[in-house]
C-alpha cells in the first residue's frame, strides 16, 4: 500500500495540506489548533531524569493529537522551574524527543507537534544563552550585528529540539512608563522595521518554503499597537486612528510579512473597540487580504478567554476569535470547544479547515514530518555569548560627557569607586523573560572594571542604597568611598528580574502593586507613573556628586528613565540599557576606551513623565511647550556622543525637483549625499542619518520629522568621507486618505546628522506627474 501524499516530502506543501486535511476528524482538526498546556507540566524530575506526565498524555489523548506545546524547556519563577526542577542544554533534544514520539506514535495519523518556545533574547531556557534586551538592540542601529545573533539562537533552539520562537518586535515605545518598553527596539517605527527583517531572516535563514534544521520558525509579538495603550498601562485600550495605526504600528509588521515571518501573535489591547484577538479588520482584512500573509496567527496567554465577556459564553468566544483569523490558541479553554461551536452553527468547520492548514503548512515547511526527532548540532561554544557582548559593547550610549573625564585609561587614577544597586548584580543587568542563571555566568559592571582597570589601579566598591524606596542608611559607606576616590562610577537604573516570592497574573505577567517590596521596576506588568530615578538613588547621586570627586553615571534600565539636568553633578552618564550576562565587561570596555561608544539612542529620553508624549516624530502642529518646562526631551531619539567631535556638512541632493507619477507615486531615483569629518583625536564609528519633513501638500497633518535611513561610517582622527543614501518612494511615502502608501505632491525638507534634532537639511519638491494628475 503506497504512502498517503501528505507524507511525500516532494509534493508541494498546498497539496500535502489539503491531503492531511481530508483524512482528519473533527476533533483532530480542532486538536491542531491548540496549544492549551503549559509545557512545564508535560514532564517531571526524577533520579533517573525526566519522565512525560500523565496530565500530558491525557492532553494529547483528548484530541488525538496536539497543535503545539508552549514552553517544554522555560525556567522562572512563574512557571516555578528552577535548576533543580527543569530541563537543561544536555537534556533538552532528549526531553523533546519523547515529547515528539509519544505524539507521533500514539496518534491515528501520527502529525507532530509544535514545540513552541519564548526567545525573546536568547531561548528562555536553563543554560539558553541570554543576549541584551530589544531596547539595548535597538540602540545599536546594527541589524546586521542582530541578525547574525538571531540565527545563533535559533540554532541553539533547534539544538534543544524547539521548532518555532516566539521574538518580540513590533511593539514600540510610545509611552516609557510600560513596563514592556525593554521588549522593543525603540520607538521608531522605520528604526523596528529594520530590525525586525533581520530578526526573521536570522532565525528563519534564506526565504523560501522550507525552513532548515538549524533555523526556526518566528512568531512576532504583538500585532498591533500594544505599545500605544493609554497611560502606559500594560494591556490596557489604545486611542489610535488608521493613520496612526498604518504609519507607526503597523510598519514593523509589514516588514516582517513581507521577510517571510512564519506567524504573528495577536497582541492583548484592542483597535477600534476590538481586542486584537477578534479583530477581523486586522487579522483578516488587512493581515492577510491586504498584505498577502499566508502564515499563522496566534493567540496570547488566555486572551481569547478575555472575550466571554463580549461573546456570552466560551464556545461563542473561540469562533468569534476563529472567524477573527486567530488560527492557534494559547492555553484558553474556548479553542477546546470549537467542534462545539462547529455543531452549533456559530463558525463554519471550513473556517477551522483554514486554521487547521496554516498550523500543518508550518509544520511541514519544518520538515517535521520527514525529520520529527532533533538532528541540529548546537552551535560552536561561546559563539553566541560572544555576539551577546558586542551588542551589548555597541549598545553603551554616551549621553552626556565633559569631554575630559572619559575614558579612564591613560589617566593617572589610583582608585575607582563603583557605587550603586545595580553595580554589582548580573540578574539585574539582563532583562525579563530569563531563566535562572548558573554560579558564575557572566559578569557585573563591579567585576567588569575589577578586570579592566591597570594593576596600579584600586577598585572600591559600596551598594549605597537599595534599588527602591528610600532607606539612606548606606550612604554614608558610599560617600567615604567616593571621597577617598580619583573617580566614582555610579550605576543605577532599573530591574526587572523576577524573584521567587513575585506574584503573577494567570498569563505570567508579574503584579507589581504599590508598595509591594519586590525589587522590580520593570517587565511585563511592571508599569511606572513616574519615571525619575527611586528616591534612595537620587539622594545617592546627589550626596556622591557633592564630595567633589567626579562622577561617572551608568544606566542599567529596561526604559528611559526621566533625568534631571545633571550638568555640574554628573562628568558622563551612559545608558547601558540591559545588556545582558556579560554587559559588565562591555560597560567597562567603553570606561577605559577599549572600545568607543557606539550607542544611539532608540528612544526619546524625557524630562519627567508629566511632559510625555515626548517621542520625537509626532504631529507637526507647531506646539511650543509647557509654561513650566520644555515640551522637548531630555536626549532626542538618534543622540549618542563619542569620546571624538565629529562635523557634518550640508546634505546635497541629485535632484532638487521630481514629479511622482503612478498610484504610488513613484519617483525618479535621487540621492543625498552628507560629508561626515572626524575632527577629534580618537577614531569614531559615526551613525549617520536621514530624516523626511514633510513642508507643505498632503492629506494629513504631517508629522515632525521622520527617519528615513541610517549608515555606519568608519573614520580615524582628520579623516573625512561622504555618506550617501538613495531617496525613492518608500523615503516619501505617507499613509494616503485612499488607505495606501504613496507620495504625495508637496515640498519635503530632506535633513541629515547624528541626531533627530542634529540636521542640516535640503529642500525637495515633489510636482504631480501625468499618473497623479
Amino acid at each position: 500500500m503506497s504512502e498517503p501524499l501528505f507524507r511525500d516530502p516532494e509534493a508541494p506543501v498546498p497539496d500535502r495540506v489539503r491531503d492531511l486535511l481530508s483524512r482528519m476528524t473533527l476533533t483532530e482538526k480542532v486538536g491542531q489548533v491548540n496549544q492549551r498546556m503549559y509545557g512545564w507540566d508535560a514532564y517531571e524530575r526524577t533520579p533517573s531524569g525526566h519522565r512525560l506526565t500523565d496530565a500530558f498524555r491525557a492532553e494529547v489523548a483528548a484530541h488525538d493529537g496536539m497543535g503545539a506545546l508552549y514552553g517544554l524547556q522555560r525556567a522562572d519563577p512563574w512557571s516555578g522551574v528552577t535548576a533543580e526542577t527543569g530541563i537543561g542544554a544536555a537534556d533538552g533534544a532528549r526531553v523533546s524527543d519523547s515529547v515528539q514520539r509519544h505524539v507521533v506514535e500514539n496518534t491515528r495519523l501520527g502529525v507532530p507537534v509544535l514545540l513552541v518556545e519564548e526567545m525573546p533574547h536568547g531561548i528562555q531556557a536553563l543554560d539558553g544563552t541570554v543576549l541584551p534586551v530589544n531596547l539595548a538592540v535597538g540602540a545599536t542601529w546594527n541589524p546586521e550585528l542582530y541578525e547574525e545573533a538571531a540565527a545563533v539562537a535559533a540554532s541553539q533552539l533547534r539544538a534543544r529540539g524547539g521548532h518555532v520562537a516566539l521574538v518580540s518586535a513590533l511593539d514600540l515605545v510610545r509611552d516609557p512608563r510600560w513596563g514592556r518598553a525593554e521588549e522593543c527596539f525603540g520607538e521608531d517605527p522605520y528604526l523596528a522595521a529594520r530590525f525586525t527583517e533581520a530578526l526573521v531572516r536570522g532565525v528563519q535563514g534564506p526565504a523560501g518554503e522550507r525552513i532548515g534544521p538549524d533555523r526556526a520558525a518566528v512568531v512576532l509579538k504583538h500585532f498591533a499597537g500594544q505599545g500605544a495603550t493609554v497611560g502606559g498601562r500594560n494591556s490596557a485600550a489604545t486611542e489610535l486612528g488608521t493613520r496612526e495605526l498604518h504609519e507607526i504600528h503597523l510598519v514593523a509588521a509589514l516588514a516582517g510579512v513581507r521577510a517571510g515571518a512564519a506567524g504573528l501573535m495577536a497582541a492583548y489591547n484592542e483597535f477600534d473597540g476590538v481586542p486584537c484577538v477578534a479583530n477581523r479588520h486586522l487579522l483578516t482584512e488587512v493581515l492577510r487580504e491586504r498584505w498577502g500573509f499566508g502564515g499563522l496567527v496566534m493567540a496570547d496567554g488566555l486572551a481569547i478567554d478575555r472575550l466571554v465577556r463580549m461573546a456570552g459564553d466560551p464556545v461563542a468566544a473561540g469562533a468569534m476569535a476563529l472567524r477573527a483569523g486567530t488560527d492557534l490558541s494559547l492555553w484558553d479553554d474556548c479553542y477546546p470547544r470549537l467542534a462545539e461551536a462547529v455543531r452549533r452553527g456559530l463558525v463554519d468547520e471550513s473556517t477551522l479547515d483554514t486554521a487547521v492548514g496554516r498550523v500543518l503548512a508550518l509544520k511541514f515547511r519544518l520538515g517535521l514530518f520527514e525529520n520529527p526527532y532533533t538532528t541540529a548540532r548546537p552551535p560552536a561554544p561561546g559563539r553566541l555569548e560572544h555576539l551577546s557582548e558586542r551588542i551589548a559593547r555597541e549598545s553603551v550610549t554616551l549621553l552626556e560627557h565633559d569631554g575630559a573625564t572619559l575614558p579612564l585609561a591613560g589617566r593617572r587614577i589610583g582608585t575607582v569607586a563603583v557605587i550603586g544597586p545595580n553595580a554589582d548584580s548580573v540578574p539585574q543587568q539582563i532583562g525579563d523573560y530569563t531563566a535562572p542563571q548558573r554560579p558564575g555566568v557572566g559578569s557585573s559592571v563591579l567585576a567588569g572594571i575589577r578586570a579592566a582597570a591597570p594593576e596600579d589601579t584600586a577598585v572600591t566598591y559600596a551598594r549605597g542604597c537599595g534599588l527602591v524606596g528610600g532607606d539612606l542608611s548606606g550612604l554614608p559607606e558610599a560617600v567615604a568611598v567616593a571621597a577617598a576616590a580619583d573617580v566614582a562610577v555610579l550605576v543605577l537604573g532599573g530591574s526587572s528580574a523576577r524573584e521567587s516570592d513575585t506574584r503573577f497574573d494567570a498569563n505570567g505577567a508579574a503584579v507589581v502593586a504599590a508598595g509591594n517590596p519586590v525589587e522590580m521596576t520593570c517587565g511585563e506588568g511592571v508599569d511606572l507613573a513616574e519615571l525619575g530615578l527611586p528616591e534612595g538613588q537620587a539622594a545617592l547621586l546627589d550626596a556622591v556628586a557633592a564630595t567633589g570627586t567626579p562622577v561617572v553615571v551608568v544606566l542599567v534600565q529596561g526604559r528611559p528613565h526621566a533625568l534631571p539636568d545633571l550638568t555640574g553633578t554628573a562628568a558622563a552618564v551612559l545608558s547601558a540599557w540591559y545588556p545582558g550576562p556579560w554587559g559588565g565587561r562591555a560597560v567597562a570596555d567603553v570606561l577605559f576606551g577599549a572600545a568607543e561608544p557606539q550607542g544611539r539612542l532608540p528612544v526619546s529620553v524625557p524630562r519627567s513623565a508629566a511632559q510625555l508624549p515626548v517621542f520625537y516624530n509626532g504631529k507637526d502642529h507647531g506646539y511650543r511647550g509647557y509654561v513650566d518646562q520644555p515640551a522637548t526631551a531630555r536626549h532626542p531619539f538618534g543622540h549618542g556622543l563619542a569620546f571624538t567631535s565629529v562635523d557634518y556638512g550640508a546634505p546635497r541632493l541629485s535632484r532638487v525637483s521630481v514629479a511622482a507619477d503612478g498610484p504610488d507615486g513613484a519617483v525618479p531615483p535621487l540621492s543625498c549625499t552628507v560629508r561626515v569629518a572626524n575632527t577629534g583625536g580618537r577614531r569614531v564609528r559615526e551613525t549617520v542619518q536621514l530624516y523626511v519633513r514633510r513642508v507643505s501638500g498632503g492629506t494629513s497633518w504631517p508629522r515632525v520629522r521622520e527617519l528615513r535611513g541610517f549608515a555606519h561610517i568608519d573614520l580615524a582622527p582628520g579623516e573625512d568621507a561622504e555618506v550617501a543614501f538613495l531617496i525613492g518612494a518608500g523615503t516619501l511615502a505617507s499613509f494616503t486618505h485612499a488607505r495606501a502608501w504613496a507620495v504625495e505632491p508637496g515640498e519635503f525638507a530632506i535633513g541629515a546628522g547624528p541626531s533627530s534634532e542634529r540636521t542640516q537639511e535640503a529642500r525637495l519638491t515633489v510636482t504631480a506627474g501625468e499618473g497623479l494628475g
